[in-house]
Order: structure tokens, then sequence, then C-alpha cells
């Protein structure tokens, strides 16, 4: 087995038994005590994986899981106690990946991780995108105006995909949401975007609003 998984739970007997079965059986682990430690992690680790427990003090275990949705698509499979079906499906619509309830078995546990492991997607290599007003490196994940960086988030940045892909073109709210989101429904961040972009530089109707319809990116 190959890939990274951080393990966060603030039960130091559970975290340490997930983190042994998952090492023993090849993976890189690292272990977080709680959410905040847990999305600290999740920037400097860049796991693969992360197995999510529910009940944390402070900064719970959905808290967490919506913390790291807006900031990344890495697989996450939620732990708790509880095993009641709505527990199950709200974990699912929460953007949790997978589901397992405390106590667990060892090997459903390890298959359920290779599951999960061998169903993420291979990041596609692409080439640079460049016009007169931005730079997008894919296999990076950056963004430029010029020299200066612009920070967008895994969703920001998917979405500006989806206008760079397709400049000059009318994008309806509904295929923008495809493009971005894939199967995934949920709120545009078009104007959260557009804020960055302008803050360095780019102007702001280089995403051009049309009403009733979508959005268009023009290239500088």
């Amino acid at each position: 087995m190959s890939g990274s998984v951080l393990v966060v739970d603030d039960d130091a007997d559970v975290r340490a038994l997930v983190a042994e079965l998952l090492t023993r059986a090849g993976y890189e682990v690292a272990q977080a005590a709680n959410g905040r430690e847990a999305l600290k992690l999740l920037f400097d680790e860049r796991p693969d994986l992360i197995v999510l427990d529910v009940s944390m003090p402070e900064l719970d275990g959905w808290a967490t899981l919506e913390r790291i949705r807006e900031l990344s698509d890495v697989p996450v499979m939620m732990l708790t106690a509880l095993g009641a079906e709505l527990e199950k499906v709200r974990a699912l619509r929460a953007g949790a990946d997978d589901y397992m309830t405390k106590p667990f078995g060892r090997q459903e546990l390890l298959a359920r991780v290779e599951s999960l492991l061998r169903r993420a997607p291979t990041r596609e290599v692409r080439d640079t995108y460049r016009d007169g007003q931005l730079e997008v490196d894919f296999s990076q994940r950056r963004v430029r105006a010029g020299d200066r960086p612009i920070e967008l988030t895994p969703l920001e940045f998917r979405l500006l995909t989806a206008f760079v892909d397709n400049p000059g073109q009318l994008l309806a709210h509904d295929q923008l949401l495809e493009l971005a989101w894939g199967a995934e429904r949920g709120s545009s961040r078009v104007g959260y975007l557009r804020r960055k972009l302008a803050a360095a530089g780019v102007p702001a109707e280089s995403i051009e609003t049309v009403r009733g319809f979508g959005y268009r990116y023009v290239p500088g």
C-alpha cells in the first residue's frame, strides 16, 4: 500500500491504534488530536486521505469537515460511536466520502482506506495557461497576475480553471457548477474569485456577468 493518511481523533488510544494499523499496512501516517491541529497539518502534510473523528472538543468533526471542504477535496472518512442512519446520511451530505462506526473491525478499516485511495482521482498534468493578465500553473496549482501571486482555495482554483478553459464563452450557472464541482452542487464563489483577482490587479470585468444566463471570462 502507498499513500499518506492524516488520523484525527482526540482519543489518544484510538488515534494510536488507527495509526499503527495504517503504518503496518505501508501508509505514511500523520496524527492530530483536534480539528485545529488537523487543519494545520492539512496544509503542512498534504495527505491523500483524512480519517476524522466526529466527537471532539472545541472544533468537532462536523465543523472540521466543513472547513476541510472549503479548502480541499481530499477524501475524508468519518469515525464515530453513533451508528444511526441519520448520522451516516449527515456525514455523506456534509462532504464525507465514507463513514465507520466505532468499534470497528481492523480489516474493514484497512479495506475502506484502500478503496477510498484507489477511487481518488489522479491529478491531470496540464500545460500552463497564459494570457495578458493571468498565468495559471495547473501542475503546481498556482495563479499569478504579472508578478503578483493569487492565493485561491481548491474550489476557487477549479472555478478559475473552468473560466480559462472556456475563454469568451458564456457559461450558464448550472454549467459552471458542473465544470467546477463535477457532480457536487454548491453555492458559486464567483464573487470571491473576482475580489481576489481584482486585488492582484486583474479588472473585475474580466469575469463578465450576463444577467439571467451566467458568466463569461474575457482574457486580457
